[in-house]
């Protein structure tokens, strides 16, 4: 059996290896000439990490990244801490460990594993533009209008997929009224501002932060958010001016302010939020990631949800000779996890950008109290998304 993947992104080639493994032979259609990310970093959840220890890829995406020692909260402006959580113990208590990694790092890891194993899987220069299929195969048609032909068809293309967009129609999202901004620099040009080796997460009134490091504490990632409504771009390559990133984040705390300083560019993008869809698949062909469930990124778990999909996927249909009753079963299972973790998401948004007194002390109040009294509470109380493991059976 043939699965033809739309899409060679994180999504994308995690999914061709799930299907490898469970003895598939997979086509992956990539429109872009060559595999590879624009510099940014990527936090991978036990949840993650667990499907990639599954392959087998676990150990050279560990080498290429970097295991923070707690999660942070703390003030943008005063670098006050309000609860800090260790993360020492997450392999013991889910199964794997917190990563963090570098995008670019992460999609060579998964592009040496495809390679390896399935030579020639990979088909750059491809873009799908749509898919057709008959009582007995499915196919991609690409832009030149030629077809690749197989069983299963696979769309991991992205935001703007065009696999969703011929399955259900236009895409219909809200502007979240919020610009998120990203930034990589290296360790060396910071000096003692250089970001603790924690994943902190920065509050303020009507934006937040997060920081951690990337490739062993070589490199500070950034990813700082704000509330405008000035500018509502999508793009995930426009670059914007230091002078604009440093307005929106003047008067904070010198880690913040320093690793904006000495960063080369700056890129942003306009965060529109996606309402769960009610449909991911038609007969032979099935939508992943974030061509069915995009995330707001206040959980990290674009990606990681990404993955968990691809191994579920290819699970439902290795267990099952009906192809749509298997889709029909990756959809009753995904579709309600990947949903609470969107509306999870959504909630941190506001959790992040309190704007009063009053509700900094509702909300951060009691997280500073938790941190004093139980402080392996955050742990338990992520225990349903980190502890969840797609490949037990």
């Amino acid at each position: 059996m043939k699965i033809i993947i739309a899409g060679g992104g994180i999504g994308g080639l995690t999914a061709a290896l799930c299907f490898h493994k469970f003895g598939w032979d997979v086509t992956i259609c990539e429109q872009a000439a060559e595999l590879g990310e624009i510099g940014a970093g990527i936090q991978i959840s036990p949840n993650g990490m667990t499907v990639l220890r599954a392959l087998g890829i676990d150990k050279p995406v560990e080498a290429a990244g970097f295991r923070p020692r707690a999660t942070q909260f703390r003030m943008g402006e005063s670098g006050q801490p309000i609860f800090t959580a260790s993360t020492a113990d997450y392999e013991k208590t889910f199964g794997a460990p917190y990563l963090h990694v570098h995008r670019a790092d992460l999609i060579e890891a998964l592009q040496a594993a495809v390679s390896d194993r399935m030579p020639g899987a990979i088909k750059t220069g491809a873009a799908v533009k749509g898919y057709g299929q008959s009582i007995e195969e499915a196919w991609v048609v690409l832009a030149d209008g030629s077809r690749v032909t197989g069983d299963i068809v696979v769309g991991a293309d992205g935001i703007r997929s065009a696999i969703r967009a011929q399955m259900i129609g236009p895409d219909k999202p809200s502007f979240t009224g919020n610009v998120a901004w990203r930034a990589v620099v290296p360790i060396e040009k910071l000096g003692r501002d250089a970001p603790l080796p924690v994943s902190s997460v920065w509050f303020g009134e009507g934006k937040h932060a997060v920081t951690y490091l990337l490739r062993g504490g070589k490199l500070a990632n950034f990813v700082g958010v704000v509330e405008r409504d000035d500018w509502t771009n999508e793009s995930w390559n426009e670059q914007g001016s230091s002078a604009e990133v440093l307005a929106d984040f003047a008067g904070w705390h010198p880690t913040i302010t320093t690793l904006l300083e000495q960063a080369d560019a700056h890129y942003r993008w306009a965060l529109f939020d996606r309402a769960p869809l009610d449909q991911w698949a038609d007969s032979r062909v099935a939508l992943l990631g974030d061509a069915c469930h995009p995330m707001l990124p206040f959980m990290a778990q674009g990606a990681v949800q990404a993955i968990e999909d691809g191994y579920v996927l290819a699970r439902c249909l290795a267990e099952q000779d009906d192809h749509r009753s298997a889709l029909i079963d990756y959809y009753a299972i995904r579709r309600d996890r990947t949903a609470k973790v969107q509306a999870a998401a959504r909630a941190n948004m506001e959790l992040f950008h309190q704007r009063t007194a009053r509700g900094k002390l509702k909300n951060y109040g009691p997280m500073w109290l938790a941190n004093k009294i139980k402080p392996d509470l955050a742990t338990q109380k992520l225990a349903w998304l980190y502890g969840h493991d797609v490949t037990a059976v």
